[in-house]
């Protein structure tokens, strides 16, 4: 969560001596599937503060009666309204954060949040117990209608299923690395808004308590050199150099499944929202254009 307001307890609670369990079920027997992992934390989610309302008064020139006093008014930033989407989804779980959808792939699905990082790992959107989970976004994250507030890296997790569906489908881009020239966009819509964003890294790492990378504690990013660190990291362990800058001041997108059982290890793809300005096209012509100079 971003540290941009002054609430102390968006800092990270001691997990309390407990490790860190990652969770990655194993192959399903019965229909045939592997599940992806995520990570289980202790601690809550820290819900956003409330809006404050200021209150406007005009500043009489000289003495008067209660009659003459301005009316007081009220100047308060109009919410953006939810989406149509939105509002469907919410009434069938009202912990839904948004919708993701990532280019020429199956992922098509609703993102939930609660409390931790565990109850979604088996239960459905309708929050029955499902092995195959649901995609759910990191409980610390915050993604809502103020865009100021919201986390510089949003972390989804989806398990990695044989059938394709939740993250499964995501391991093309690693079965064939030019894949994302023809899939480069995701799409992650909040209540609120619809944001895209454009694929910059595809990463394998350790996804164990031990691992020296933890990515799955980088949300917050609104420091320069955690920022600066994090992007470094991910260039270092890209499995292909993918032509998109990325600088302070982005907001990147990280999707979190699991590579292999044997080692705890995890496959990433790492994307940054689009600038106000950029659209898809540009990125088709930069990738088309690295295209024909690799053909020279």
């Amino acid at each position: 969560m971003s540290n941009q307001n002054s609430n102390p307890n968006n800092t990270k609670k001691p997990l309390n001596g407990k490790l860190i369990a990652i969770i990655c079920a194993a192959v399903l027997a019965a229909g045939g599937i592997t599940t992806g992992v995520v990570l289980s934390l202790n601690g809550k989610k820290q819900p956003e503060p409330e809006e404050s309302s200021v209150i406007v008064t005009e500043a009489p020139t000289e003495a008067v009666t209660d009659a003459e006093t301005e009316p007081v008014t009220e100047a308060a930033t109009e919410k953006p309204e939810l989406t149509e989407r939105a509002r469907e989804l919410l009434k069938q779980n009202p912990e839904t954060v948004g919708w993701i959808t990532v280019d020429k792939t199956k992922v098509d699905n609703p993102v939930v949040q609660c409390g931790d990082n565990e109850y979604y790992l088996d239960h459905s959107f309708e929050r029955e117990p499902f092995r195959a989970g649901t995609v759910f976004m990191d409980y610390r994250d915050v993604f809502g209608a103020d865009e100021d507030k919201q986390s510089e890296n949003i972390i989804l997790y989806g398990h990695n299923m044989a059938n394709n569906t939740m993250f499964g489908s995501l391991r093309r881009y690693r079965q064939d690395l030019n894949y994302y020239k023809e899939a480069p966009f995701i799409t992650l819509e909040s209540n609120y808004r619809v944001y895209d964003y454009v694929i910059f890294g595809l990463v394998i790492t350790e996804g164990s308590a031990s691992a020296t990378w933890r990515y799955w504690d980088m949300e917050n990013l609104s420091m320069r050199p955690q920022f600066n660190a994090y992007v470094e990291t991910v260039h270092q362990k890209n499995m292909v150099k993918i032509p998109v800058d990325v600088r302070y001041g982005d907001r990147l997108l990280t999707l979190s499944t699991c590579y292999s059982d044997k080692d705890d290890s995890r496959f990433l793809i790492v994307a940054r929202r689009f600038r106000t300005g950029e659209t898809k096209e540009d990125f088709l012509a930069l990738l088309a254009e690295e295209n024909e100079t690799k053909a020279e």
